[in-house]
């Protein structure tokens, strides 16, 4: 059986007529007919090819301040009729119905009109009603329909009716209609959160997807859905990998929280930050980072707060890194870090973050809050008789910092805004603090007069004791343990300043 069809027929009607005129130039010489409406209509005129207005075929004009122009049996017949049915033949001819091939849609732009912070009259008035009701019948009847549902086709579509001379085939018709599906419900769910209100609904569409390499390792399939390109502005390098882009993710975290900070630079692997300080330079700061973590640095993403200059360049290139994030460059740092070629340079872009984190479950999904709050000096209550110093002070608020970005159970020690060390994912904090001071000998810093954070609070005075004996004089955690006083006892009877803020920072 022949599945391929010419298009005799089509009706048009759209928001975007960016790239519509070489179509309705191929249609016109292909001798198809054009229906259409309103400024689509128009815009054919101008072109000075035929054009039929709807209203010729429905004998009803366009109602109610445009609101209802397509939404009659003669437009949505010409378009639903099966061509192999006899009786929607019969009908097609007794009813004086034309036949509509192809259909063209583009919606009223809800999404971009929301994000412009329009009243809510003129969101409503975005909601389309005939478009999307024309995209949904051309692609149910994609069998003898041909639907492009939105301006991102038409390029695809010219190329499919010049290559084939008006004419598509039912796979060509297919892919179309599951374009037009895309569409539609991506378009709805757009609307549904505008309206939803109760926490227990989730629906999320994302329009732009991206195949990556692979996943988390070679033999998984991996993708990205989000705009990439609205948040970064890559500027060299090979393509960002799964893991690259958890690690960009937890780096855009983590750095968010010195946004207002001196120059700060951080580097992670695995999610995790292996180095992070806060000096007055940020090639000081970065030195400062590296000297935390060098072997775990080899490999890493590395992440400034501030504008990446030709000094701090020059030290990062001497460094294998994956790739390189900052607000800005020099002109020469980006000439210096293009030395290495699979080298990953991003400017980051100002984009709001989602307000919801989702993950995988069992058969469903976890959906939670951002952890959005971010310890400060106002959160901090001193519970022991010794009060931590306003270098203390700083240090542990700039390890809760660090503390709140990495995997749990994590204790931090910082000193002199400088990360010394963590232990990072250990399932007792106890193993977790013993890993932090290993990590600080090895690379030979002094914990004597450093600082301490843990992401939750100590049922045991066990991790202040080794800490104590580590040289760690304050410390920073929720509390809330109904044994705090055994670790408050151990603070007050060896002069270690503690405070609690209330808040734990668990992150799984």
């Amino acid at each position: 059986m022949n599945t391929t069809k010419t298009i005799q027929s089509a009706l048009i009607s759209v928001f975007d007529k960016t790239g519509l005129e070489p179509i309705v130039r191929q249609l016109h010489k292909q001798n198809a007919t054009i229906y259409s409406t309103g400024g689509t209509e128009d815009f054919i005129k101008n072109l000075g090819i035929p054009v039929v207005p709807v209203e010729d075929v429905t004998s009803y004009p366009s109602i109610l301040g445009g609101r209802v122009k397509t939404l009659h049996p003669k437009v949505f017949g010409g378009i639903l009729n099966r061509q192999d049915n006899p009786t929607d033949v019969e009908q097609m001819k007794e009813f004086n119905i034309p036949q509509i091939d192809l259909v063209i849609v583009d919606l009223y732009p809800f999404e971009k009109t929301v994000a412009s912070g329009a009243s809510e009259a003129d969101i409503i008035e975005k909601i389309d009603i005939g478009g999307i009701s024309l995209i949904r019948a051309a692609a149910k009847n994609f069998k003898d329909t041909v639907i492009v549902p939105s301006v991102d086709e038409y390029e695809l579509f010219l190329e499919m009716i010049t290559q084939g001379n008006g004419a598509t085939t039912l796979e060509q018709r297919k892919y179309l209609a599951t374009r037009a599906f895309h569409v539609s419900s991506n378009y709805d769910t757009a609307i549904f959160n505008y309206f939803n209100t109760e926490d227990t609904y989730y629906k999320e569409s994302i329009a732009n997807g991206q195949v990556l390499r692979y996943g988390e390792n070679p033999h998984q399939k991996g993708f990205f859905f989000g705009d990439f390109d609205a948040m970064f502005t890559k500027l060299h390098g090979k393509e960002l990998s799964y893991n690259n882009l958890l690690d960009v993710d937890a780096a855009v975290n983590l750095i968010s929280e010195f946004k207002e900070n001196e120059p700060t630079f951080a580097i992670l692997k695995h999610n995790n930050a292996c180095g992070l300080a806060t000096r007055q330079t940020m090639k000081e700061a970065y030195l400062a980072a590296l000297a935390c973590d060098p072997t775990s640095a080899f490999g890493g993403v590395l992440m400034a707060n501030g504008k990446i200059d030709t000094a701090t360049a020059s030290e990062i290139n001497s460094l294998f890194c994956e790739v390189v994030i900052a607000p800005s460059y020099d002109a020469e740092a980006i000439t210096i870090l293009q030395e290495k070629k699979n080298r990953i340079i991003l400017t980051i872009n100002e984009v709001p973050l989602p307000e919801r984190q989702v993950r995988t479950c069992l058969n469903g999904l976890l959906v939670q809050d951002r952890n959005n709050i971010t310890d400060s000096k106002e959160d901090l209550k001193t519970v022991t008789q010794t009060s931590p110093t306003s270098q203390e002070i700083e240090d542990l608020l700039f390890a809760s910092k660090i503390c709140k970005n990495t995997k749990s159970n994590t204790i931090v020690f910082a000193k002199n805004n400088t990360l010394i060390a963590s232990g990072t994912g250990q399932t007792s904090r106890v193993d977790a603090l013993k890993q932090a001071i290993e990590k600080a000998h090895t690379f030979g810093f002094e914990l004597k007069g450093a600082s301490m954070a843990s992401d939750a609070f100590f049922p045991f005075p066990d991790c202040v004791e080794i800490a104590h004996h580590a040289g760690i004089t304050a410390v920073i955690q929720p509390g809330g343990s109904i044994k705090d006083d055994l670790s408050i006892d151990y603070c007050n009877e060896n002069n270690i300043a503690m405070v609690f803020t209330g808040t734990r920072h668990f992150k799984h």
